[in-house]
């Protein structure tokens, strides 16, 4: 009977190893053969799990697991990433719930393990310390939230166009598609952090007919696909809950070698919900971090009623050999669709600039701000629909380039502008914005020449890809508090100056830009009571249509 029950245990692990995207079981082997639970490293450097026979019919019918079942401490001193690791993995074989101890504070030291999540967990009152101060591998996390489904390389798909409605290759279910054109380059950033660009990239669902998704479509043509997978989506819903989690900050030299000590979202459909991440030990240097709560490649994830904290802004010199500030976030989403924040907010004060802006994203469709209370809003390399709702943004407000409908409603904007269309990638927004009952308290209240929309084009770099301003920009209902300004100010812009050196219409543009063709106000006051205006620069913005009616 044992060695039957032994031959099943390694059975599943095997097949739940092979169905990981990335492969984080590979280093854990749960037994099932000796009279004790026992937890500990193999001499292969494996994590190995042997949890008595006894033991497994008692979880099996509580149908649920703590991590004191599996030797932890959680006293605040003893290393307990073994033991959170050995919890999951057991829990992931048998479809259990993980529950972590009521009171525990699970100390976490700098050893390479990562606890993968296929089960719903209640981390509950339980504190967790993230040491950083020594790590093996800054790139392992420490949670990963993963499915047991695999992906797979379509065939047949050589080509796609923009909005194209249906790709025809037959699937078990719905998929996230990720393709990719290594043979075109795009996203060539401009400035200090400069770079050579991303390969074309796309990140869409299909249902199990290969029906694309229409509110997250194919934003480019595909003349040539170098890469493709197909992710099976989880159609059931996970739940991860509660959790108090500390980190202490690395020490490391100030330069781009990310942390990525954090919980990784890896799986599609997950609820995140009453998280707390808190951030101790930051000194006057030290290595970023890629955010504590790093989602990526995956779809319908929702954040709830979490408490985030900013980090410390550091330097260090960039790509054109010149000093630059590091993004350093608590919230990152890479690849990722149909992602939602929810009543969050952050520990430290949204409009100190010692902290950067809260979150950083890319190829990302359909992100969402409702009720949150954030420094910053970032789409670094494009997000397809964006929404800002019922929240307040702080010193970095609300950063973009992307396509599709980017929507600011029932919010307060505390930046330097509403909207800053992002200089680095072309200031370009390929659609519409829409700003609707908000107010604006340009730079946080302090003395400044205000500008509702910003960025920078000068026409001379090549980004890839054309770079539009928003086609048609509507404003209603807007409250401009620019009751302190500089002595020559002139009242708020719609737009602030894209480019100074544009002073007559005989500027050439290598790369046009393409202008916005109508603005629609409606109801726009401001504090100082002087009239909105278009622009510093008339020439760039002389042929745009502006419809005011109050």
């Amino acid at each position: 009977m044992k060695n039957t029950l032994l031959i099943f245990h390694f059975l599943i692990c095997a097949l739940m190893t092979q169905g990981q995207n990335k492969g984080p079981l590979e280093n854990v082997v749960i037994t099932s053969q000796k009279k004790k639970t026992q937890v500990f490293t193999n001499e292969k450097g494996e994590l190995q799990v042997n949890v008595s026979p006894k033991d497994v019919v008692k979880f099996k019918a509580a149908k649920l697991v703590r991590y004191s079942d599996f030797g932890a401490r959680g006293d605040g001193k003893a290393d307990d990433i073994d033991a959170i690791a050995a919890t999951h993995a057991f829990a992931n074989l048998h479809g259990l719930l993980v529950k972590a101890d009521d009171g525990a504070t699970y100390y976490i030291g700098g050893k390479e393990r990562t606890a993968v999540i296929q089960t719903d967990t209640d981390f509950g009152t339980a504190a967790f310390i993230i040491d950083d101060t020594e790590v093996q591998n800054r790139n392992a996390a420490v949670f990963t939230i993963s499915s047991t489904l695999k992906a797979f390389k379509p065939e047949r798909i050589s080509s796609l166009k923009r909005n194209q409605k249906k790709i025809d290759v037959p699937l078990s279910g719905p998929c996230l598609i990720t393709v990719t054109n290594a043979n075109v380059k795009q996203y060539i950033r401009f400035g200090l952090n400069q770079n050579n660009g991303s390969s074309q990239t796309d990140i869409f669902v299909v249902d199990k007919n290969g029906n694309v998704d229409m509110n997250a479509p194919i934003i480019w043509d595909f003349d040539q696909i170098t890469e493709i997978t197909a992710l099976p989506i989880d159609e059931t819903p996970l739940k991860i809950t509660g959790g108090h989690f500390t980190t202490i900050a690395n020490k490391a030299e100030s330069k781009y070698t990310y942390y990525n000590r954090n919980i990784a979202i890896r799986r599609s459909n997950v609820l995140l919900e009453g998280l707390q991440h808190h951030i101790k030990g930051e000194e006057d240097h030290g290595a970023p971090y890629g955010g504590f709560i790093n989602i990526g490649e995956c779809s319908y994830i929702t954040v709830k009623n979490t408490i985030l904290t900013g980090h410390r802004t550091y330097s260090t010199i960039g790509a054109a050999g010149k000093p630059v500030s590091m993004g350093s976030y608590d919230l990152s989403v890479n690849r990722a669709l149909n992602v939602s924040f929810v009543d969050c907010s952050q520990t430290n004060d949204i409009n100190d600039n010692t902290y950067w802006g809260i979150l950083g994203s890319n190829f990302c469709k359909n992100l969402l701000y409702d009720h949150c209370i954030l420094s910053r809003f970032d789409a670094h390399q494009g997000v397809a629909n964006a929404t800002i709702r019922n929240s307040t943004l702080g010193h970095m407000g609300i950063n973009a380039i992307g396509s599709g409908v980017l929507l600011v409603e029932n919010s307060t904007i505390r930046g330097r502008s509403i909207v800053n269309l992002r200089p680095d990638y072309g200031s370009t927004w390929q659609g519409e914005l829409i700003i609707r009952n908000c107010v604006f308290v340009p730079a946080d209240g302090r003395p400044t020449s205000a500008a509702l929309i910003s960025g920078s084009y000068s026409g001379q770099h090549d980004f890839g890809y054309t770079c539009y301003m928003p086609e048609r920009i509507t404003i209603e209902n807007l409250r401009i508090d620019d009751s302190r300004h500089p002595d020559n100010y002139q009242g708020p812009a719609i737009f602030s100056n894209f480019n100074p050196q544009m002073t007559d219409i005989s500027y050439k543009e290598k790369f046009p830009y393409v202008i916005t063709k109508e603005v629609i106000l409606r109801n726009i006051t401001t504090t100082s009571g002087k009239v909105l205006r278009i622009s510093d620069n008339l020439v760039m913005f002389r042929d745009v249509k502006v419809n005011i009616s109050q």
